[in-house]
């Protein structure tokens, strides 16, 4: 069975994600981030170990499960993440799997509340989690695409993509077990492709409101045929390269305005 994906994917615009426009404050914690995550990958690279090596060792690796046993939760922030692999038939061949990054909802607000979902589904609700991406991996354990899902797919606490958003930025995992090295570049990947994700989960929530006009009647977010809303490639080093190329464009002094 192929994998389900949005009806129609939409591309990204000419300059859409063009960092130079962000606030410099954002691009200097972006670029930290590629620092951290960069560090991570060198210190396992040292034992030819890997992030997603640290979650599987020692245990034999099966389709569908999460890893580690019991998935990766912080008490204190919330952050929850866990990585698993669909059979070969349902993912791109380029692909060995994927990690999932939660965050647990917090107790409905006026700001900030679950949109309603299926009673049927004893996941969700108010104590459950919210989907915040999905990163693919390939066979050497390099990051290669960013992705959202639908609700079904993970029976997660349904938000908006500004709820999500808003929510986001408490996502770190600040203890050592399974692997520190791996709780802190998951942590940092987040961070680094911050932008990517705003417009992942904007265009997450935009493709479910198309989806929606075309199907009257049909609840999107249990439509089995719709199972990735969104998705972008992503390289860890041309990331940064751009990051570092906007740093050195906000920095350089502004011409006089002639009078």
């Amino acid at each position: 069975m192929a994998l389900r994906r949005a009806a129609a994917a939409v591309q990204l615009r000419p300059g859409e994600l063009d960092f130079r426009r962000l606030p410099r404050a954002e691009l200097e914690r972006m670029a930290a981030a590629g620092r951290e995550v960069a560090l991570c990958e060198a210190v396992l690279g040292k034992t030819a170990d890997t992030v997603v090596g640290e979650l599987l060792r020692g245990q034999p690796f099966f389709e569908w499960d999460h890893y580690p046993a019991g998935e990766v939760f912080d008490p204190e922030t919330g952050a929850l993440y866990y990585y698993h692999a669909h059979p070969q038939s349902e993912r791109d061949p380029r692909e060995h799997g994927h990690f999932h990054a939660f965050l647990k909802s917090p107790e409905p607000s006026v700001e900030i509340r679950p949109l309603p979902v299926p009673a049927s589904d004893l996941r969700a609700g108010h104590d459950g989690f919210a989907h915040l991406i999905a990163i693919a991996m390939d066979a050497e354990s390099h990051p290669v695409r960013l992705f959202t899902t639908n609700r079904w797919v993970t029976g997660e606490s349904w938000h908006r993509a500004k709820d999500v958003l808003a929510l986001s930025h408490r996502f770190a995992v600040g203890h050592a077990r399974p692997s520190w090295p791996a709780n802190r570049w998951i942590t940092a990947m987040l961070a680094l492709f911050r932008p990517q994700l705003v417009w992942l989960l904007e265009e997450r929530d935009r493709a479910l409101a198309a989806w929606a006009k075309g199907h009257s009647g049909e609840d999107a977010t249990e439509d089995r045929r719709f199972e990735i809303l969104s998705s972008l490639p992503i390289e860890v080093a041309g990331q940064r390269r751009a990051i570092d190329a906007a740093l050195a464009e906000t920095a350089r002094p502004r011409p006089p305005a002639r009078s």
